[in-house]
């Protein structure tokens, strides 16, 4: 074993892979010792993972000492090979594959060259890292990278129209949650006309409770379009704060009151 390759459990699962592919994409095989195409599998991942010199690193985890972990992924034959990125599963196969296959599998979840252009671009100044995104922009306008670093740096800038507007296209991804709803709310505080502007400016500033209790006031007055406008953005504050936050617990329950 190595720092590539390693073995988890149900109780290191979540810091070994969830929150480390957060980082680096991490390959989880679920195998058995009784199982015979697992052995034959494992040399094979093994020399992938190898191969890309910590790119990618490989979970070992044996489905018969950690049964719960194998029925909360379905796993239901194996070898069974997830890989997680970002926090979440992304890919997946089941049984022993030709190396040719496996070494296909372990490159989809590498990052491109477009990829290591953008990721690079951050080491910049703002003009030259700007300039730079917006070359990967013209090669792969849907690089999530150049678009979230163009994005922040508009809303860095006091532009957060134009951060929105550059994250429109993959406004559904999880990793853009967080920035697209500081650039709605930026967007709202600098609306002079906007009856929420300023619980928009105190969320933004950190001062999410009073903006939350605005907002909610909105909506128990009932349907039409400010209300509508005052759950996108408690929706937008919840992000900002996380699940966990007690505000966010507190006012998610009074947000579903109000509405239902």
């Amino acid at each position: 074993m190595s720092d590539l390759i390693f073995d988890v459990t149900e109780a290191t699962f979540q810091a070994e892979v969830l929150e480390r592919s957060k980082s680096v994409p991490v390959l989880v095989d679920f195998w058995a010792d009784w199982c015979g195409p697992c052995h034959a599998l494992a040399p094979v991942l093994e020399r992938a993972v190898e191969r890309h010199g910590g790119e990618v690193v490989l979970a070992r985890l044996d489905v018969d000492q950690n049964q719960r972990l194998a029925m909360a992924f379905q796993v239901q034959g194996i070898p069974a090979v997830k890989a997680f990125a970002g926090g979440r599963l992304v890919d997946e196969f089941v049984g022993a594959q030709p190396a040719a296959v496996v070494e296909r599998f372990v490159e989809a979840l590498l990052p491109s060259d477009a990829d290591r252009a953008a990721a690079a671009a951050a080491d910049l100044d703002p003009a030259q890292a700007a300039a730079r995104w917006r070359e990967v922009l013209e090669q792969d306008p849907d690089n999530l990278a150049a678009r979230t670093g163009l994005a922040d740096l508009a809303l860095r800038e006091g532009r957060p129209a134009e951060a929105i507007e550059l994250l429109r296209p993959v406004e559904t991804d999880p990793e853009v949650a967080v920035l697209l709803a500081s650039a709605r709310l930026a967007a709202e505080a600098a609306d002079p006309t906007s009856r929420f502007a300023t619980a928009a400016a105190q969320a933004s500033d950190g001062q999410a409770d009073p903006a939350l209790a605005t907002l909610l006031d909105a909506v128990r007055e009932g349907p039409g379009e400010p209300r509508d406008k005052a759950r996108g953005l408690m929706l937008d504050v919840f992000r900002l704060l996380g699940d966990d936050h007690p505000l966010t617990t507190t006012y998610r329950r009074a947000l579903t009151r109000a509405l239902f």
